[in-house]
């Protein structure tokens, strides 16, 4: 998710490292975690790639600062990433399909409906599934899955009013 969330961000500029890890938070932090440790081996790692080009400009203290630019390569695997549907957890596809809706002026119309009615599809199939399972006899166990099952219909009018606005 950080490489797709990374690759979006660079479509729009250049950037270098920190203002990179201060905009993954601004727009991803309640999908996913950000941190130097992650941020700096994966833009080494999509470099080697050919995803990014490396370029330097004089920093504000003086010293030298990594750019980060996307290249044509780079522009191709984000929209395969933005494509894709891997198979992972239930609350991963959740964040993964927010941090590609944040990317979404990206896509095509016809890509954008695709990936909604894929993920509309998913949520409704885990709302049945929420709904077939028996009733806790614990109060607060009974309370946490309503809330649950609450969340699903939420996103899923969400997703159906997304859905009306690409047609």
């Amino acid at each position: 998710m950080l490489e797709l969330a990374t690759l979006g961000l660079l479509q729009k500029e250049p950037l270098h490292g920190y203002k990179l890890k201060q905009q993954l938070e601004r727009f991803i932090s309640g999908c996913i975690s950000v941190n130097y440790g992650a941020i700096y081996p994966l833009l080494k790692r999509l470099e080697k790639q050919n995803f990014l080009q490396l370029s330097f400009s004089e920093g504000e203290a003086g010293g030298k600062r990594k750019i980060y630019t996307i290249t044509e390569k780079g522009r191709a695997r984000f929209l395969e990433k933005m494509l894709e549907h891997p198979q992972e957890s239930w609350v991963n596809a959740r964040s993964r399909f927010m941090i590609k809706f944040v990317f979404f002026n990206h896509l095509h119309s016809q890509q954008r409906i695709k990936l909604i009615e894929h993920r509309l599809e998913v949520c409704q199939t885990r709302l049945e599934e929420q709904r077939c399972k028996p009733q806790p006899d614990d109060y607060y166990f009974a309370t946490a899955c309503d809330r649950y099952t609450q969340t699903i219909e939420n996103e899923i009018q969400w997703l159906q009013v997304q859905l009306k606005k690409e047609q």
